[in-house]
């Protein structure tokens, strides 16, 4: 953060993490604002939406720091940018990720240049991430400035996954007061100020689902056609009540029970089920039993609806990946592939359930490059069972 005095507009959502970053602004010097963003608002009345609550707690915050708020009203938005899109994902069988879009469509663009036109200089939000800028060499000319997106410094926390989609323009007008800081750090902070949402609970679950049931509510939008659930041997082990309400690598609410692993015979507890793949064209969820089920691990992944921080793609090499939020990074192979890229894992580092929908990030070390939209993935057991049963 700069120590010259800046007008910076602060996404305030009613937790702890925007709070404290408003507060370390201000007390930087800086002349900070604050905006509540409402991107919901179907059933703000709803015992499971918590816009209104999280409000009155932004507000309060506001009024604690001594700092406007402006309330905004951004659903429209929304609805048109990223909920029209998580649903034609879904209703195509695969697995959306919201906040992935919303980071790009809602917080660093509508906010963003909302944020301008109140004359701010800088926007900041409270997530657990870091902006750096580097002087980069373009075409001989030295000195042309760059921003690169890092890793948050709390590794249990960092949320540069869901803000990989950023570009040079939006990091160059952003800041992550909260991505120097350890949770801890923050919790501390906000009870030593006094802040009355100090030991708010941090919100889970897709932003505008909330703690609600997801099964119910994607019923309300999509069209769903029950079928067969068939384990590895072909056998209708249950019923599924759509494809679109499954992700891969799903456990709980599969409702099924009764059958050991193939070969084992005697007492003895049953494997709990997975969700290992969809078959469209048959309707039917293909599950298997344990964890480290073969029809689990994927050998490689391709993606395309790329977006690179720096503006351009990286050179083809080795890198590490997550594949899903909250993984550790996979070292793999980055092969560039037209519009889109491959990745390549080695036996030992194989990747669990990829699942179509969702981002594939790369990264050089504490930096985030970019990524793109999971569109498959090589699966070597369930490939060849495929094949198998094709030739049959």
């Amino acid at each position: 953060m700069k120590t010259s005095p800046q007008r910076i507009v602060v996404g305030l959502s009613g937790g702890v993490d925007s709070a404290v970053s408003a507060w370390l602004l201000q007390r930087a010097g800086h002349e900070v604002v604050g905006v509540f963003m409402k991107n919901w608002e179907d059933d703000d009345d709803d015992e499971y939406c918590s816009s209104n609550i999280d409000f009155v707690d932004a507000a309060a915050v506001a009024d604690v720091i001594g700092i406007e708020l402006e309330h905004v009203n951004f659903a429209a938005d929304y609805k048109d940018r990223v909920f029209a899109e998580f649903l034609r994902e879904y209703q195509a069988g695969r697995t959306p990720n919201p906040d992935v879009l919303c980071n790009a469509e809602i917080k660093f663009k509508a906010f963003l240049d909302h944020a301008m036109r109140l004359g701010a200089e800088k926007i900041a939000t409270g997530h657990y991430a870091r902006v750096r800028q580097v002087d980069v060499d373009v075409e001989g000319a030295a000195g042309s400035r760059a921003f690169q997106l890092l890793k948050g410094l709390d590794p249990a926390k960092d949320q540069s996954y869901f803000l990989h989609r950023l570009t040079q323009a939006q990091l160059s007008r952003t800041l992550f007061p909260v991505g120097e800081l350890e949770k801890t750090e923050v919790r501390r902070l906000a009870e030593e100020i006094g802040l009355p949402n100090a030991r708010k609970k941090d919100s889970t679950g897709i932003c505008f689902i909330g703690e609600r049931p997801f099964r119910e509510f994607l019923s309300r939008y999509l069209s769903h056609e029950p079928g067969p659930m068939l384990d590895p041997l072909g056998r209708e082990v249950g019923r599924h009540v759509g494809l679109s309400f499954y992700t891969l690598g799903q456990r709980q609410g599969l409702g099924i029970g009764g059958l050991r692993r193939p070969g084992r015979t005697g007492g003895g507890e049953h494997a709990p089920w997975f969700v290992a793949a969809k078959d469209l064209k048959r309707n039917a969820l293909l599950v298997v039993q344990g964890h480290d089920h073969p029809w689990l691990q994927a050998t490689a992944l391709c993606a395309g609806g790329c977006s690179w921080v720096a503006g351009r793609a990286p050179a083809p090499g080795l890198y590490g990946v997550k594949t899903r939020y909250r993984q550790a990074d996979a070292p793999s192979s980055l092969h560039l592939m037209g519009a889109g890229f491959a990745l390549d894992f080695d036996a030992d580092h194989r990747q669990w359930a990829v699942t179509p929908g969702q981002s594939a990030v790369i990264y050089d070390g504490e930096v985030c490059l970019g990524g793109g939209v999971i569109e498959g993935a090589t699966v070597p057991a369930l490939d060849a069972a495929r094949m198998q049963r094709v030739a049959a």
